[in-house]
């Protein structure tokens, strides 16, 4: 009876193993089903957002508001997304803006090298030198709209900068002596220029010295309206009238920012207005030699996108410069301040579709 009872008793717990799923291969189903639903979820996480399953952060610490140096971050975050990296998605970008504030660039520098990030981008010289003096780990730098990086000590070589830093700079020295050629050329009444200019930005300073030196070939003299904030841009605009017969401006940050007064007293007092910078000529400018600043913020993207999706290191990049340069046109601009566009300037332009602005 005994024998029995342990055999039906044997017999029913192996019923209820196989019911449950338990027999011998059972270890192994688990283990196949649990790899299914794990490559199914790998697959679900791969597919989702952008692409790219990592998700990034990155700072980038602007000096001031204008519309080169926004459009210097729209062509970032454009060639960051092209790359799969998309700000809401994969992406969190902590964007900080230092409103021309030493200041405040310097704390906003500091915020930066406390918190953990994948990529820092920097845009403007002071921006970049704040937040190179501020970070002491390798975290990856890129700096864009930078005039003169070696000048600014941001990095010591521009083919092998060395360190955790690279980026573009946003001029090419011979873009500067050609505008000075065209002035030279195609306004042979100007025999003085005046130069509006915050003398604490080295940016300025450098472009100033590149103009003056091919000025001096031409024998035009560079007159300067010193100012140390955007808010002094009107009255050193207004200086020159009278002592001047043409206005220029570099990529100066503060000057920039307050462009419009600039413009308005070309325009009052007739006087050919030229930049360094394609936006400028876009809100009133007549002409400079350039390019757009959407494609020089592209550029450095690129390179944010290698660093972040690669692993490659900024300080073996090379720091770019701008290759492709055209003469730029505002033809509104030049009815406004009674320049008659001849066809010898319209033929310095080289893409007449792109650079000349009706």
């Amino acid at each position: 009876m005994k024998k029995k009872n342990i055999l039906l008793s044997l017999s029913m717990c192996m019923l209820l193993l196989v019911a449950a799923g338990c027999g011998p291969n059972s270890n192994n189903a688990a283990v196949n089903s649990g790899a299914g639903n794990s490559k199914e979820s790998a697959a679900a996480t791969e597919n989702t957002g952008s692409g790219d399953a990592k998700t990034y952060k990155i700072a980038i610490s602007q000096y001031v508001e204008h519309p080169s140096l926004d459009a210097t971050r729209e062509g970032i975050l454009a060639a960051l997304k092209d790359a799969g990296i998309v700000e809401g998605e994969n992406l969190k970008v902590d964007f900080e803006n230092a409103q021309a504030d030493q200041a405040n660039n310097l704390s906003i520098a500091q915020k930066i090298a406390g918190d953990k990030n994948d990529l820092v981008l920097a845009i403007a010289t002071p921006s970049a030198q704040a937040v190179v003096q501020s970070i002491k780990n390798d975290t990856p730098i890129l700096f864009a709209a930078v005039t003169d990086p070696l000048d600014a000590k941001i990095v010591k070589d521009l083919d092998h900068p060395g360190g955790n830093v690279s980026g573009a700079s946003d001029t090419n020295p011979a873009a500067i002596t050609e505008l000075m050629d065209f002035i030279a050329a195609q306004f042979p009444n100007v025999k003085k220029l005046g130069l509006v200019i915050n003398e604490g930005e080295p940016n300025a300073v450098t472009m100033a010295g590149i103009a003056k030196n091919a000025l001096d070939k031409h024998g035009i003299e560079l007159v300067k309206a010193a100012i140390t904030n955007t808010s002094e841009v009107k009255q050193a605009a207004e200086s020159l009238v009278g002592r001047v017969d043409a206005l220029y401006v570099t990529l100066d940050n503060t000057v920039v920012a307050g462009i419009e007064p600039i413009i308005q007293t070309a325009n009052a007092n007739k006087l050919p207005f030229f930049s360094s910078d394609r936006d400028t000529v876009e809100k009133g400018a007549f002409a400079t030699v350039g390019f757009k600043y959407f494609d020089h913020g592209y550029q450095v993207g690129q390179m944010a996108a290698e660093v972040l999706k690669d692993g490659k290191k900024p300080g073996d990049m090379k720091v770019s410069m701008q290759e492709k340069l055209d003469v730029i046109l505002n033809l509104k601009a030049a009815a406004a301040q009674g320049i008659e566009v001849t066809d010898a300037m319209k033929s310095a332009v080289k893409d007449p579709a792109n650079s000349i602005i009706q």
